[in-house]
């Protein structure tokens, strides 16, 4: 079992990934693109799960004839080829009859290449069983040597095509979309980590070609590449459909807000009492709670505003070369900075503080400007200006 590790450990990730997202697959699936995911992690399970030593065996042992494993894997391998250019195809849009050509010419092109390489075997010899270097030690057989050449060619035409339509959609899709770029980048990453395996599987069959044994680039150093690069594809086309529900847009969301939360949680709290959420309270209802107590912090602040600390941190944003909108929303949270300081620093004399303050006429409590709060937040925590204000709640 241990020899088969470090493929079992991604092909396990990649049956996780196809549980969580059984329910999304299950109601989407008059959907081509939920298709499309579905078949690449079943078949990506398939290939992680078949090319391991111990599998292999066990496959050739049941199945009673020896190597039969390689038309299987082979076959899963290619399938999972044109799997690949298949999702991205659904996953790019455009003209539906466009995609459907394409998605038919790619299908019936690997499709081809997968019964080709089953025919291949079955007229070709191979009566020594090999676990980990079937590619290498009939390398020079006739009908082995071509099955081995197909699946290796249609293999990095399926990689190579996969990686130059994602990296071009990289370069073209919004920084906004930031599942979305996160997921194309590592299906780059993971082309450029296959490109190392197909390196290896190359360079040895070649050099078997030339009559040299270079076999340990293809039995020890192309499998961890393959690994890795599975690891990497599959992750890539997770992550932008779980970036995009509203369960990670929530999360997110929430995240975000952290910063604004742990410093105003103590104010919210003295004037009013929250209800306690449990370790398995649902994300939607922890934001909800988390917003809540945002607002309730920053009501508990407005008397401490000072429209002097916000009219400074706009100034010196606008100076900085901040737009108009950004700098309104340094300016607020360097202004709540400020309030919280001061709030901080009155705490012990707060009785007396606030009939001082009434006695010496204070405006009307000032209301921020910024309600997006998460972009509030991400000011309350990376802005220099912000973090001048709380250093020194007066005027900047």
């Amino acid at each position: 079992m241990s020899d088969g590790l470090i493929l079992y450990v991604p092909g396990s990730v990649m049956i996780l990934a196809l549980l969580i997202k059984a329910p999304t697959l299950r109601r989407g699936w008059d959907q081509p693109l939920m298709r499309a995911v579905c078949t690449l992690l079943v078949v990506g399970c398939m290939v992680m799960f078949l090319a391991a030593p111990p599998t292999i065996s066990a496959v050739n042992r049941l199945t009673g004839i020896v190597n039969f494993s390689a038309p299987l894997v082979y076959s899963v391998l290619t399938a999972f080829s044109g799997s690949c250019i298949v999702l991205v195809l659904q996953w790019g849009g455009g003209p539906p009859a466009v995609v459907r050509r394409a998605t038919r010419l790619t299908v019936a092109v690997f499709g081809a290449v997968t019964l080709l390489i089953v025919v291949l075997f079955a007229i070709g010899d191979a009566p020594v069983e090999r676990l980990r270097d079937l590619d290498t030690y009939y390398a020079n057989t006739p009908w082995l040597r071509e099955m081995i050449v197909c699946y290796l060619l249609a293999h990095t035409v399926g990689s190579s095509t996969l990686t130059l339509l994602c990296w071009k959609w990289l370069l073209r899709v919004r920084p906004s979309l930031r599942p979305l770029r996160t997921g194309l980048a590592l299906i780059v990453l993971g082309g450029v980590l296959d490109l190392g395996y197909l390196v290896a599987k190359w360079t040895a069959v070649g050099a078997r070609w030339a009559g040299r044994d270079w076999d340990g680039l293809s039995t020890y150093a192309a499998p961890p590449f393959a690994s890795a690069a599975a690891l990497m594809v599959g992750s890539g086309f997770i992550v932008p459909l779980v970036g995009g529900s509203a369960a990670w847009r929530d999360f997110s969301r929430y995240r975000l807000l952290h910063p604004l939360w742990k410093a105003l949680r103590g104010f919210a709290a003295s004037s009013v009492t929250t209800v306690p959420l449990t370790w398995w309270s649902p994300i939607g209802i922890r934001l909800i709670h988390r917003e809540s107590v945002i607002d309730d912090g920053i009501l508990a602040l407005a008397c401490w505003f000072d429209p002097a600390v916000r009219e400074a941190a706009y100034e010196a944003a606008l100076g900085q070369g901040l737009c108009a909108s950004r700098a309104s929303l340094v300016a607020d949270a360097a202004m709540l900075a400020s309030a919280c300081r001061r709030r901080e620093a009155a705490a012990a004399a707060e009785a007396a503080d606030r009939a001082a303050a009434a006695d010496q006429g204070l405006p009307e409590p000032y209301r921020l400007d910024s309600r997006p709060l998460a972009a509030l937040a991400r000011e309350f925590r990376t802005s220099p200006i912000v973090a001048a204000a709380r250093r020194d709640p007066a005027p900047i």
